[in-house]
């Protein structure tokens, strides 16, 4: 409980050899009081009192404390508020979003820390935040989350780590002190290895930093939200598609065709890698795709009404144990879809898959050599394989095409070029016009010349009537 009824009386003096010295004080009517060796410390005590109820601060009634003071002397730390938080947000968070929090919340834990002496290997550290002390299961007996390291027994590295993390971990007040931010800032903007970190990558991180401080704000832990006082930019870096390393549509021809005939799994996944191309898809909506999304006539163009995405993500962040989340598209409503017209040459793809594989009983086009959801590691395989098939020795030791997600870029880059609205290129590819910019800048400041030389056409025609 918490009051501004406050009275600070005057220093008294005590029959007491080693403590003399007296401040008493009145919260909601109860006496407190604290003993001192020396008149000067009483009185800096007393004035330190005064001041905290003459700047309007509310004193705690059962310790008698200011507010601020009880916070400094109950501040838990860092570590074990880290601890709490990504419990309290497990329950409403996406799979993929509770893998996000416990990546940034380890990076941040292991800045957080008072001294790095008997400090444990940064990769071992991380690696035991982010999977014991971040992650959550469920107690089957309460029915509630609790943090993995306090329900099972981690290995006695993870152990170790914890132990160290836990034994050196910053209170939350230090941790918000303006240096120490600072330099936890400067962590989150670079990779481990210290390469600096894409701007989307420190955002993230730096929002999971930040909603932990409001959260600290309202465990009354903290006056205030530290990164609100904090002027501080990440070193500057880009976000922009490296388009050297795109491939262009004769080889992205030419990659396709080899992961038709590199082997029957290519065969399968020849129209998966088409659809990311020719559609411009993301992995995890292709993986979703169902022959109910599907429009595909006879001839002409057809189109897939996407609904849902299967984002990958390990089965210890999902509430079913799979390996992979059910959900709807990014960044829009659960139950929103994103109507994709495709070529011919797509639909042509579909319907031979169709023909020759048909699709799984729940209607999924595609799906693992023992069924269920495609792996990333399965279809990157097939991937690398059709590289170094398709591409030159030279070409296939340079990052050129070097991700299936590089046929996404290449199929935004074809529709941006061939001279399709960017508002339009960004419906289709399920972008919003400012992310189109930022990833597609080079080539969007190409297609806005070609637009300001049909004006500069248009209005000397203008002038010539």
């Amino acid at each position: 409980m918490k009051t501004y009824n406050v009275r600070v009386w005057a220093i008294r003096r005590r029959n007491s050899k080693t403590a003399p010295f007296q401040v008493r004080w009145t919260v909601n009517g109860r006496v407190c009081q604290e003993p001192f060796a020396t008149k000067t410390l009483a009185d800096a005590r007393r004035s330190a009192l005064i001041t905290a109820q003459r700047a309007g601060e509310a004193f705690d009634v059962a310790s008698g404390l200011p507010v601020s003071e009880l916070r400094e002397a109950t501040s838990p730390t860092w570590y074990d508020h880290a601890c709490a938080y990504a419990r309290m947000k497990w329950p409403a968070s996406s799979a993929k979003h509770r893998a996000s929090i416990a990546e940034a919340l380890a990076a941040v834990t292991a800045s957080f820390v008072s001294t790095q002496r008997g400090a444990p290997d940064r990769a071992v550290l991380r690696a035991a935040l982010q999977e014991w002390a971040f992650r959550m299961v469920l107690d089957q007996e309460t029915g509630k989350h609790v943090n993995r390291k306090d329900f099972e027994d981690p290995p006695q590295e993870v152990g170790s780590a914890l132990d160290w993390v836990a034994s050196s971990s910053l209170k939350v007040m230090d941790a918000a002190e303006s240096d120490v931010v600072r330099a936890t800032l400067g962590v989150l903007s670079r990779k481990l290895t210290g390469k600096k970190a894409a701007d989307n990558t420190f955002r993230r991180k730096r929002a999971v930093l930040s909603n932990a401080f409001r959260y600290a704000v309202e465990r009354d832990l903290l006056a205030f939200n530290p990164l609100d006082r904090i002027d501080w930019a990440p070193p500057e870096t880009t976000d922009e598609v490296d388009f050297q390393f795109v491939p262009g549509p004769a080889q992205t021809s030419e990659l396709l065709t080899a992961v038709r005939e590199i082997s029957g799994r290519g065969r399968h996944l020849h129209a998966f890698f088409g659809c990311m191309y020719y559609a411009a898809m993301r992995p995890a909506e292709v993986a979703s795709l169902k022959r109910s999304n599907c429009k595909l006539p006879d001839r002409g163009w057809g189109e897939l009404v996407l609904s849902k995405s299967r984002p990958e993500v390990g089965s210890g962040w999902t509430d079913d144990g799979k390996s992979y989340e059910e959900r709807g598209l990014k960044r829009r409503a659960r139950k929103a879809t994103r109507p994709v017209p495709i070529p011919p040459v797509l639909v042509a793809l579909l319907r031979t898959h169709l023909d020759e594989h048909g699709a799984a009983p729940d209607g999924q086009l595609f799906r693992a050599v023992r069924g269920g959801r495609v792996r990333s590691t399965e279809y990157t395989e097939v991937w690398q394989a059709a590289r170094l098939k398709a591409l030159s020795a030279e070409e296939a030791a340079t990052p050129l095409a070097d991700v299936p997600y590089s046929l996404r870029h290449a199929g935004v880059s074809l529709w941006i070029k061939a001279g399709v609205d960017p508002v339009e290129v960004a419906r289709r590819a399920g972008h919003s016009p400012a992310v189109l910019w930022k990833f597609y800048a080079k080539i969007l400041r190409g297609h806005q010349d070609a637009s300001n030389r049909m004006i500069d056409a248009a209005l000397e025609t203008g002038r010539d009537a």
